[in-house]
């Protein structure tokens, strides 16, 4: 299995070692006398930091000139920093220059600190499941650290995790700020308290746990000590406020968009050459020409930080020889369990082949049959149609057990080989999944570091990265084979230590046997299927959003009264808010009017711009992520799109799905349908489209048991018009589409977690209204409020709450000293439980439905597709009504809820006729 490694993102505090590098390094000089000590300190340490990293997100920030917010907040801010000394202030653009050359994203954001941008993208990463290492040398930056977030300063090699900002201050991560405000900032002028040092401060932190709680006890603290703290009170809410790191600027970019690119080795050159940086210049000369080959990496993402012990010696062997092969496979045949991994020549299952094949019995030895390295000089190999024909007798065989990283992937690779993996035993990914969801990443270089406490062969290591990395096949044998011999290695040892942490948690282990580990074959059947699309219905579309998208420029440009440029904040808000005058109802950072969706969507209720901009934007994003790509996507062997499912990837236990993301299609546009018409069946078969009607809403009548809603659920009442008719006080019968689309919207908003802010600004009515229709819905539905208040309280006191199957959901946040974490954390602890549960039923319903038809209908139906709580099948005309019938038997009896799952489902000759 060829499995995508996934390396943290690097974010380097770029102001921090302008300063550090000035001040370490001796006034070095170029012949022509420009400084450049700056220059080499800090361009050494991010080029440093690419080495120490191969393979990640490397992103520099360095503060915008002027004043920041924090300026407002405080005038005397920074008031005693002296300027900047003007041998250093002109060498930051040449340290930009090279960096853009180098090919990093260089941010730097007006009215923020360079802090805040790297607080807010750490933040994104951390709710992304993705893990951060800071670069930076600054003290304020170990309020960042967390179980995702560590800090490296790269002049003195010093890493800093949790533990070691405890060692390092005395105090936590969470009680950095309040440490800070303490302690203030001579060089910041932030005040703190006259004379308190770190020693105080953390004293005074042990003690007292947080400012708020030394602030409560000042009176009992004697001594001028104690003076100084009582007259700092008033202050001490200024001082945390401006030690606070931000961590939601509003930013114009996400991580997402900040891509590296290729190294401009020409400019870079030059720039070198110019301040006479000799030793990086002679290596850019001497510079070999590379082949440029596309990469093949590993897989997806993991939790805890038990280590398991290593084995004494490790015994990995490459096998070039038909002894030792039959050798291998005698054992394995043999084996109670096995490893197994493929290395491969692409990420792309449908088209990658099988360069080699790896196996582990025991932990500590394993081998790698390389059977396609092709590089000039490459040792022999053993034939690979002779490899997989002895192979394919033991991988076919169902009884034969096998354990796997991320086992799908093998199974779709071996499968363009004509082999069918069978035996799927255990995976170690969905192991790690199920165990822990958001703990971290569960690709196996996270696991291995976080379970056995093993730095693993990254593949960037032995094949480079970018545009210059080789492909698995062009890999020296060396390497190769001790790289492929570790994965199975891992593999088997990750499993030795995962399976007993699921066993001892019975409900889990089930959800694992039962639910998650039998959906892998089933979803790798529905990848090698594919889907059908027209493309030519699509490439007909995007022409029409085409020429809608320029109707609507022409509009905007109308109204505005002038031609402007629809993506440019900057040009929407001089003509929104300096130009037309409209009200502004959100700022930036930096103090400039919002133009972001939110603030339109409002805007829009008003004025017409703001109307025609979202269009515009939604059309855009429908035409660049559909109708332009999907026909790209077609596969030229199959003539179909064949999706990737994850199952490792959201916090709940949902399906994601990739190239293309099938769940983001909209269903309520009239654009959206349009996309789905495209999705169509074979010549001879329909599409048959079933999905669970309100799931989410029944799941919460039969947790919480409110008899309004078991009652209206049993008599098949619509139940939101049901919820209409409580909360407004009408009969049934008397209900209006308004009164039910208003009651939609309450029922799904409150399981949602809404507050009566969002369910007023989602109904546009005001708050107080919105706030009686919420008392009145719980009035009714008493039941519903005693749940929500039983699983918020549940959520602190166990920090996790389950699904009606066992699965679980963590909340680290639950009990976070930030309301606003807190309050985020309760939300998700309310819904979770139902869009879990919902998940495993239609997880459960696939499993059912695939073992259904492939025992009774083999060549009548296949199950294509899955969207949220919707399966679609392609299925023989003839046959439409009987397996429709069986369908909705399978997918009703998935669970047994105290409400009946009702399952509703359509025919058509495409996705939308069908839905």
């Amino acid at each position: 299995m060829t499995e995508q490694k996934t390396p943290p993102v690097v974010l380097v505090d770029g102001s921090s070692y302008l300063f550090r590098a000035y001040h370490a390094l001796p006034p070095l000089t170029t012949s022509k006398n420009h400084p450049t000590g700056a220059i080499k300190g800090v361009i050494a340490m991010i080029r440093r930091l690419d080495q120490d990293f191969p393979g990640s997100k490397v992103v520099v920030v360095f503060d915008a000139k002027g004043k920041t917010f924090r300026h407002d907040l405080y005038e005397e801010y920074k008031a005693n920093r002296p300027p900047m000394p003007e041998d250093l202030a002109i060498q930051i653009e040449p340290i930009h220059q090279m960096v853009r050359a180098m090919g990093l994203p260089l941010l730097i954001v007006d009215g923020v600190e360079a802090d805040d941008v790297i607080g807010t993208l750490a933040n994104e990463a951390t709710s992304k499941g993705i893990d951060v290492v800071v670069s930076t040398g600054d003290k304020d930056m170990a309020q960042l650290v967390s179980d995702h977030v560590t800090l490296i300063n790269t002049m003195t090699e010093v890493h800093m995790d949790r533990d070691g900002v405890v060692e390092k201050f005395g105090v936590r991560p969470d009680q950095i700020i309040d440490y800070l405000a303490l302690v203030g900032d001579k060089v910041d002028n932030i005040p703190g308290v006259n004379k308190c040092g770190p020693k105080t401060a953390v004293k005074w932190l042990t003690a007292y746990d947080t400012l708020d709680g030394v602030i409560e006890h000042a009176g009992e603290i004697k001594g001028k000590i104690g003076e100084y703290l009582r007259d700092a009170i008033d202050t001490l809410p200024l001082s945390r406020e401006l030690a606070t790191i931000k961590m939601d600027v509003e930013l114009e970019f996400g991580l997402e968009d900040l891509e590296e690119r290729q190294q401009n080795d020409e400019e870079l050159l030059e720039l070198f050459r110019e301040y006479e940086l000799r030793g990086w210049t002679a290596e850019l000369e001497t510079k070999a020409p590379e082949a440029v080959l596309e990469g093949a990496s590993k897989e997806p993402e993991a939790p805890s930080d038990t280590a398991a012990p290593a084995p004494k010696e490790k015994r990995y062997s490459v096998i070039t020889n038909q002894k030792e092969l039959d050798d291998w496979v005698s054992r394995l045949k043999n084996s109670e369990l096995f490893a197994f991994d493929t290395e491969t020549t692409s990420l792309k299952y449908m088209s990658a082949e099988v360069v080699g094949v790896s196996f582990a019995i025991e932990a500590g030895e394993a081998a790698y049959v390389p059977f396609g390295h092709d590089y000039m000089g490459a040792p022999e190999q053993l034939d690979r149609n002779d490899v997989l024909a002895q192979l394919k007798p033991l991988l076919e065989d169902p009884d034969l057990k096998k354990v796997g990283q991320n086992l799908k992937y093998d199974k779709n690779v071996l499968a363009n080989h004509d082999i069918c993996l069978e035996g799927i035993a255990e995976d170690t990914m969905v192991e790690s999944y199920v165990l822990n969801s958001v703990s971290s990443r569960h690709d196996m270089d996270t696991l291995a570091r976080n379970y056995l406490g093993e730095e693993t062969i990254t593949f960037e290591s032995i094949a480079g990265k970018g545009a210059k990395q080789l492909t698995f096949n062009q890999l020296d044998l060396e390497k190769a084979g001790l790289y492929a011999a570790e994965d199975a290695d891992i593999t088997l040892r990750l499993h030795q230590v995962l399976r007993p942490q699921l066993a001892e948690i019975g409900k889990l282990q089930s959800v694992y046997e039962n639910i998650d580990l039998p959906l892998v074959p089933v979803l790798s059947r529905m990848e090698q299927r594919g889907t059908l699309i027209r493309a030519s219905t699509l490439r007909q579309h995007s022409q029409e959003l085409a020429e809608r998208m320029a109707e609507l420029e022409k509009e905007a440009h109308e109204v505005a009264g002038e031609n402007f440029n629809l993506a440019s904040p900057k040009q929407l808000q001089a003509i929104f808010y300096e130009k037309m005058g409209l009200p502004v109802i959100k700022k930036t950072p930096k103090g400039a009017p919002s133009t972001a969706e939110p603030v339109l969507q409002e805007l829009a209720h008003e004025h017409e711009l703001p109307r025609l901009i979202l269009e515009h934007r939604s059309l855009s994003k429908l035409k660049s992520t559909y109708t332009d790509t999907l026909p790209e996507l077609i596969h030229h062997r199959t003539g179909r799109v064949h999706t990737s499912y994850h199952q490792a990837v959201t916090a709940t236990g949902r399906l994601s799905s990739s190239e293309p993301n099938l769940q983001n299609i909209p269903i309520r546009t009239a654009q959206g349908r349009r996309i789905r018409q495209a999705f169509i069946a074979e010549k001879g078969y329909k599409l048959l489209a079933a999905d669970y009607s309100q799931i989410e809403l029944r799941i919460m009548a039969h947790l919480s048991g409110d008899k309004g809603m078991l009652t209206a659920f049993e008599k098949g009442e619509d139940i939101h018009k049901a919820t209409a008719a409580e909360v407004f006080g009408v009969a049934l019968d008397d209900v209006d589409s308004d009164q039910r689309r208003s009651a939609k919207a309450i029922n799904f908003g409150l399981i949602y977690g809404m507050s009566a802010f969002g369910l007023a600004r989602q109904l546009d009515v005001t708050r107080g209204v919105a706030q009686e229709y919420i008392d009145r819905y719980f009035e009714r539905y008493p039941g519903v409020l005693k749940y929500m208040d039983n699983i918020r309280k549940q959520a602190h006191d166990d920090g996790y709450v389950e699904t009606l199957f066992g699965r679980r959901l963590y909340l680290p946040e639950i009990n976070a000293r930030n309301k606003q974490l807190q309050q985020a954390a309760e939300r998700t602890a309310i819904n979770a439980p139902m869009q879990g549960t919902a998940a495993d039923i239609i997880k459960l319903a696939m499993i059912e439905v695939e073992r259904w038809l492939l025992a009774e209908h083999p060549d009548t139906a296949r199950m294509t597709m899955q969207v949220h709580d919707e399966l679609i099948l392609e299925v023989k005309e003839e046959a439409v009504d009987e397996i429709r019938e069986g369908l909705i038997k399978r997918m009703s009896g998935a669970a047994k809820l105290a409400v009946p799952l009702l399952v509703e489902a359509g025919v058509g000759d495409n996705w939308d006729q069908a839905h």
